[in-house]
């Protein structure tokens, strides 16, 4: 198998030129062995189950060796089957022509496509793509492959982005729309795209750093809950990412708006995303439910503090909070005398108890057996809701002597700031979790 670019090779004098079908296997066997594959897509479906809309092809690793992850999308359901590598190619090479009458192969660098005339004629097309910026949001014209998914191995280059535009739910949602017959992003949705990205990067390192993508898992779903959902943005972009990995997620939005709840599940269940579904309710009236991972968004004061104690409570792995009107604690706040001069600024004096209330969190969560951090995770420009408390659990809890430490620096803090409650620390307090000899593991 040559490493070099068919494209450029040199003619061999005397071979007959492979038809472009040989020519499209041969470049997506070199995009597979350079490491630049990121997702195939197989279309306009003519074989004997007339329910078979597409299917998606990503390249993945289990148990240590490289896979293809076969997504069959079906008018009701999706089915995933995962290959190991050969056997995969051998079937792409049964389909193609015979099946599926259309290919689109995107790779790093390139776009590859593959049609099939009435008569059966294979027409191929190769083009460019720019370089991504790093960091940088997606065009507004950009086309089925901005954004496919990154193949194994792909963490010391410029990584390209974690979602792919082509996904057809995102048309429902309004993030995308048809352009010359590809899905193109919706120019008023550039900073969301790289917001809902931005999201996505920093939820799968947190996946792989809590195990949940380790072979062992692969065969169980991955439950996540997604308090205040809104449109489901970000709800559907875990669920595909998940899947896209060769996981079986178990995505639950909830919702307090019934027409956003109804709106995810009809795009769910129109795309047959099976493990995705919408439900109304609250975080504070929810019961407890076993979780791996607990994402609440902009929950307003207390609410993100119920939606962390909800995560703990549920044994959720993964505790993902982007925390916003800070209210609870301002009022409590006295001035320390050397602080005077800088928070007598109401703004500064707001954003003192942001950076307190915080910090609170984190060290609750740190207390709870959580590795915590808190994170800037989309740039100022995109949002002024910049602020992310991250969270996850740790092989073991922390030891008597580190617990001790952190309540000390709990109560420090209160008593700098005068605080007499903070509203995590008084949940986990009823329930006696807050003890130097190990209230951890208590429900």
């Amino acid at each position: 198998m040559s490493a070099g670019n068919p494209l450029f090779s040199s003619p061999v004098p005397d071979t007959p030129a492979p038809d472009e079908r040989q020519r499209f296997l041969r470049l997506l066997r070199t995009a597979l062995a350079e490491r630049r594959f990121q997702r195939l897509l197989l279309g306009r479906h003519e074989g004997e189950d007339a329910s078979i809309e597409r299917l998606t092809v990503r390249d993945i690793e289990l148990r240590g060796e490289r896979a293809l992850s076969f997504l069959w999308r079906h008018k009701t359901k999706d089915v995933t089957k995962n290959h190991p590598l050969e056997e995969g190619l051998a079937l792409l090479e049964q389909l193609l022509g015979r099946d599926f009458q259309q290919a689109h192969l995107d790779t790093l660098g390139e776009e590859v496509q593959l049609r099939f005339s009435r008569k059966g004629k294979p027409l191929l097309q190769v083009g460019k793509k720019a370089a991504p910026q790093a960091g940088g949001p997606a065009g507004p014209d950009g086309p089925v492959g901005e954004g496919a998914s990154i193949a194994p191995g792909g963490h010391d280059r410029a990584k390209p982005r974690e979602l792919s535009m082509a996904q057809p739910f995102w048309r429902d949602l309004g993030v995308t729309h048809e352009l010359k017959g590809q899905a193109a992003l919706v120019p008023a949705m550039a900073r969301k795209w790289k917001q809902i990205n931005k999201f996505i990067e920093i939820f799968g390192a947190a996946v792989r750093k809590a195990g949940l993508d380790a072979p062992a898992s692969a065969d169980r779903p991955v439950r996540v809950a997604d308090f205040g959902s809104g449109k489901g943005y970000l709800t559907f972009a875990m669920h595909d990412w998940l899947r896209s990995q060769g996981l079986a997620p178990q995505v639950q939005g909830v919702e307090l708006k019934q027409d956003m709840v109804a709106l995810g599940n009809a795009a769910a269940a129109r795309h047959g995303l099976a493990g995705l579904r919408f439900e109304h309710g609250d975080v504070r009236e929810r019961g407890d439910q076993p979780l791996d991972v607990m994402v609440a968004l902009h929950a307003c004061d207390i609410a993100t503090d119920h939606a962390m104690h909800f995560g703990l409570r549920s044994g959720a792995r993964i505790i993902m909070c982007a925390p916003c009107c800070h209210k609870e604690i301002r009022p409590q706040m006295n001035t320390p005398a050397a602080l005077r001069p800088l928070l007598q600024h109401g703004i500064h004096l707001g954003q003192e108890a942001e950076m307190v209330t915080d910090s609170l969190r984190a060290l609750l969560l740190e207390l709870m057996g959580y590795d915590t951090q808190v994170i800037e995770f989309i740039a100022l420009e995109h949002t002024s809701k910049n602020k992310m408390v991250l969270a996850v659990k740790r092989p073991q809890d922390p030891s008597p002597a580190r617990r001790a430490e952190l309540l000390s620096q709990l109560d420090e803090i209160k008593r700098f700031y005068g605080l007499r409650s903070q509203a995590l620390e008084t949940l986990l307090r009823v329930e006696g979790r807050l003890e130097v000899d190990g209230g951890v593991n208590r429900a």
